[in-house]
C-alpha cells in the first residue's frame, strides 16, 4: 500500500451547494491533518471516505478499496470518531466500547478484553464501569476515540477530536493522537485549530470552500520562509506593492507578513523606499500553518 487515501476529480454537492470541487489528492501513511474553516468540506470528505456519502463525480480509494462499491471492506479496516455527540448515556464505557468491538466483528469475550485494554490506553481504566451520562466532555471524547480504535483499524478518521475540551483535555487528546502513530495506525484528523495540527501531524491537507489549497508534508510547510515587516505607516499600500511583484503579503495592523518566497527583504525595502514609509524591523522565520492558510486565501 503506497497511499492510505487517493481521490481523483472528487466533487460532491448538496444541490446548489458544492462541498468539494475537483479534488485530486493522495494521502501517505502516517498522521495527516485535514484543515480548513468550518464549511470547508472536511466532514463531507470524511463521510465520503467512510462510504456514508457518495461522490457526485470522481473516484475514491481507501486502503485499496472503493468505499461506495466495497463499504464493508472499508469500514472493517477504518475507525471513525465523529464530532457530534453519539454516545448512549445509559451504558457504561466498558459495555459501549465492547459493543462497538463486536460490531466490528470481534467475538464477545475478545471484545470485552479489547474494550478494557483500549480504555486503559485512553486513560479511563478506573472509570470504565461508570455510566457515560456521568462523564465529563473530555472523558466522553476519549470514549469516542476508544470505540474508533478498539478493533485495531489500519486507519482512523477523527473529526474535530479536541472540540469543546479545556486546555488540559486538549493536551491529553493531542498526546493520544500522537501515540496512535507509534502503534502504526494511520490517522486523518480534521480540525480548524491549526496549532493542533502542527503539534500532531506529519502531512497537511488544506481545504477552503471545497477547494484543495495545498497538500504537503508538514516539514515542507516549515521550510516556507516568511518575513515579518513592521512599518510606521501605510501597511496596506506596502502590501499591495509587494503583491504586484507576485509575492504574497498579509496585513496585520502595522505589520505585514510577506512570503513565502525568495528576495523578500529586497521586495520589502524597495516598496518601503518608493512609498517613503519607515521600516521599524524585519524578522525572517518559518511560516506557521495559520500564516500560510491566510496567505493561500483561507480564513482560519
Amino acid at each position: 500500500m503506497n497511499q492510505v487515501v487517493e481521490v481523483s476529480n472528487l466533487t460532491h454537492d448538496y444541490g446548489e451547494v458544492v462541498a468539494l470541487r475537483d479534488l485530486d489528492l493522495a494521502v501517505p501513511p502516517g498522521i495527516t491533518g485535514l484543515v480548513g474553516a468550518n464549511g470547508a468540506g472536511k466532514t463531507t470528505m470524511l463521510r465520503i471516505l467512510l462510504g456514508l456519502l457518495h461522490p457526485t463525480e470522481g473516484s475514491v480509494n481507501v486502503l485499496g478499496h472503493d468505499p461506495e462499491a466495497e463499504p464493508l471492506e472499508v469500514r472493517a479496516r477504518v475507525g471513525y470518531m465523529p464530532e457530534v455527540g453519539s454516545l448512549p448515556l445509559d451504558q457504561t464505557a466498558a459495555d459501549f466500547v465492547a459493543y462497538t468491538a463486536e460490531l466490528a466483528g470481534l467475538p464477545p469475550r475478545e471484545a470485552k478484553r479489547r474494550s478494557s485494554e483500549t480504555l486503559f490506553l485512553v486513560g479511563l481504566e478506573e472509570e470504565r464501569f461508570r455510566y457515560l451520562g456521568d462523564f465529563s466532555t473530555g472523558m466522553r471524547q476519549r470514549v469516542k476515540l476508544a470505540q474508533a480504535i478498539v478493533h485495531d483499524p489500519d486507519l482512523v478518521l477523527l473529526d474535530e477530536p479536541a472540540s469543546g475540551l479545556d486546555p488540559e483535555g486538549r493536551e491529553q487528546m493531542l498526546d493520544l493522537i500522537k501515540r496512535l502513530g507509534q502503534f502504526d495506525i494511520n490517522v486523518i484528523v480534521s480540525s480548524h485549530v491549526l496549532p493542533d495540527i502542527e503539534r500532531t501531524c506529519d502531512w497537511v491537507v488544506m481545504l477552503d470552500a471545497g477547494n484543495l489549497l495545498r497538500s504537503a508534508p508538514l516539514k515542507g510547510f516549515e521550510k516556507d520562509s516568511t518575513v515579518l515587516a513592521e512599518v510606521l505607516e501605510r501597511p496596506e499600500e506596502l502590501a499591495a506593492m509587494i503583491r504586484q511583484r507576485g509575492i504574497e503579503a498579509v496585513v496585520d495592523g502595522l505589520r505585514v507578513v510577506v512570503g513565502p518566497g525568495e528576495g523578500l527583504e529586497d521586495a520589502i525595502v524597495g516598496a518601503a523606499a518608493r512609498l517613503g514609509t519607515g521600516l521599524v524591523r524585519m524578522t525572517r522565520g518559518s511560516a506557521s500553518l495559520e500564516e500560510l492558510f491566510l496567505v493561500n486565501g483561507g480564513k482560519a
